[in-house]
């Protein structure tokens, strides 16, 4: 079960507020919610849910960030798919497995989630 993140900031409160969302929809097990859930590095990340599977991004508005690997439902687990549906990284026999093979692709400096689209974001990222 997910434990509650201190929402210190804004952006905080709108990353907890989409976990819950995609726990409530019930599109993905909880298993690899939880999984994901547990990993900082990804519980700072907005999650958003697709065909099965659990995305996660870099902003928090929508178009959504595609720079992380995502985790889909296989026969037996769980696929772990690149940066685009062409691209497979590989199975992943469990919820924990698939989560650290996306953890393992981070982007350098990848998180907290920035509060907006992704071209905001990229503008951001520009200034620094």
């Amino acid at each position: 079960m997910m434990a509650a993140m201190t929402a210190d900031t804004p952006g905080q409160a709108i990353v907890e507020a989409a976990w819950k969302d995609v726990r409530d929809d019930g599109r993905v097990p909880t298993e690899l919610i939880d999984a994901a859930y547990a990993e900082p590095r990804l519980r700072e990340l907005f999650p958003w849910t697709g065909m099965g599977e659990l995305h996660f991004s870099r902003c928090t508005g929508k178009r959504w960030t595609w720079d992380i690997p995502y985790i889909g439902p296989a026969k037996d687990g769980y696929r772990v798919e690149g940066l685009l549906r062409t691209e497979t990284i590989g199975p992943a026999a469990d919820a924990a497995q698939a989560v650290a093979m996306v953890v393992e692709r981070l982007p350098a400096n990848c998180g907290p989630a920035f509060i907006g689209t992704p071209e905001e974001l990229a503008a951001h990222e520009a200034k620094r």
